[in-house]
């Protein structure tokens, strides 16, 4: 008698779990679904130009031989609005030394526009749209805000850990009530 009540009660935690793991799983497939196109973009952004410009390389990976940063600054400004247009605010958000390629990215504060210029002459190397700064807003839910960020992240790392393990149990739960 005691190994059918155990049965039983095994057979009724198999029957919450799916149906914990079937309701979670409604209840988020968009956010889901959103999470897993925008992983596949950010896994591709740097074999993607469409997503993410390449980087650039310079003439001189020796920091000593690159113009002075506010130089630089004023050029990828210019440089920015002049490729791209007076539309394009070029309040600069913050840069990308890349000593090892000769080359500084310029990342701008209200839209996804970029300017890479060669640090030792200041030419231009590429001016361009980051599109994997706006697919990453959107993949860890700061676009909204940062606090829906926090919220987004918490529910879905939790929602991840529930669908692991109530996946798991739904998948061992069966076998381990065959065996008795």
């Amino acid at each position: 008698m005691a190994a059918k009540s155990r049965r039983k009660r095994q057979a009724k935690v198999l029957r919450q779990t799916r149906s914990i793991h079937r309701w979670t799983g409604l209840a988020l497939f968009l956010f889901f679904f959103v999470i897993g196109v925008t992983s596949v973009l950010l896994g591709w952004k740097k074999d993607s130009e469409w997503i993410m410009p390449s980087t650039a390389r310079g003439s001189s990976t020796e920091l000593a031989e690159w113009l002075p940063t506010p130089e630089l600054v004023t050029r990828a400004q210019t440089a920015l609005v002049d490729s791209l247009g007076p539309a394009y605010d070029p309040a600069i958000d913050r840069l990308d030394f890349r000593p090892d390629k000769g080359a500084i990215k310029f990342l701008f504060k209200d839209h996804y526009g970029e300017v890479q210029l060669d640090g030792a002459t200041g030419e231009v190397l590429s001016v361009g749209i980051r599109r994997s700064d706006f697919i990453e807003q959107i993949h860890d839910g700061s676009i909204v805000s940062d606090g829906a960020k926090l919220v987004y992240s918490t529910v879905m790392g939790l929602a991840t850990i529930v669908f692991t393990v109530s996946g798991f149990w739904l998948w061992y739960g069966p076998k381990r009530m065959r065996r008795g």
